[in-house]
């Protein structure tokens, strides 16, 4: 038993270096600026998985202080129907900074890239980095101006900010999304079978040692 969780802690920590982003769970309620979905520390790497339908959009909001630097960007799962898939990005400053919309001006699908944590591939989009202008609140808006629904993930922030504890609360829990994101529930009940197989064989061998010690 002890040899199967250290495996299990071996193939965790070889694992969660290829995701850096710390993955933000949410209720889909974040639809106007009142209802932003708020991003803890935009300079800590994040990532939200969504879906997003015809003429509907997303917010997002953050606090930044003048000079911080600002990244955020957008992939698209590579799945069937989503080759030309590309939502608009707009970060939205207070008054004084304005507004800046960032389309994804490339060719379709677009460059793939392999997530090994989720076993994905995604199509890049749009990649924006800035400079803060000026201290206060910020919004990201993601919108659908092409008449088009889909899936995308947005990435916030570069830094990796993992601890021990995260290899079993979030990064578990992160495999399990990324799964449910691109529909593949194959592979969640493959590996709640493998994970029932980790407790039932110790089990059913401890159980049979017992039993040959009574004969």
């Amino acid at each position: 038993m002890k040899t199967m969780l250290f495996l299990f802690l071996i193939i965790l920590v070889s694992l969660s270096p290829a995701y850096a982003h710390k993955l933000i769970s949410h209720d889909d309620a974040h639809r106007n600026f009142e209802s932003a979905l708020k991003i803890p520390d935009h300079k800590v790497s994040w990532a939200i998985y969504e879906n997003l339908g015809e003429n509907e959009a997303k917010f997002y909001t953050f606090e930044a202080v003048k000079g911080d630097s600002f990244y955020a960007s957008i992939v698209i799962p590579k799945i069937e129907g989503l080759e030309e898939y590309s939502p608009t990005l707009v970060l939205v400053g207070d008054d004084n900074s304005g507004k800046k919309k960032i389309n994804y001006e490339k060719d379709f699908p677009g460059v793939e890239f392999y997530e090994p944590f989720g076993q994905i591939t995604y199509w890049e989009r749009q990649e924006f980095k800035t400079e803060i202008p000026a201290d206060g609140t910020y919004f990201l808006v993601v919108m659908d101006e092409k008449n088009q629904s889909g899936k995308y993930s947005l990435a916030i922030g570069t830094i990796e900010d993992f601890s021990l504890v995260d290899f079993f609360t979030i990064l578990p829990k992160a495999w399990i999304d990324t799964k449910l994101f691109v529909n593949d529930y194959n592979s969640i009940t493959i590996s709640i079978l493998i994970l029932m197989g980790f407790v039932i064989v110790p089990t059913l061998i401890v159980f049979r040692k017992k039993l040959l010690k009574h004969k």
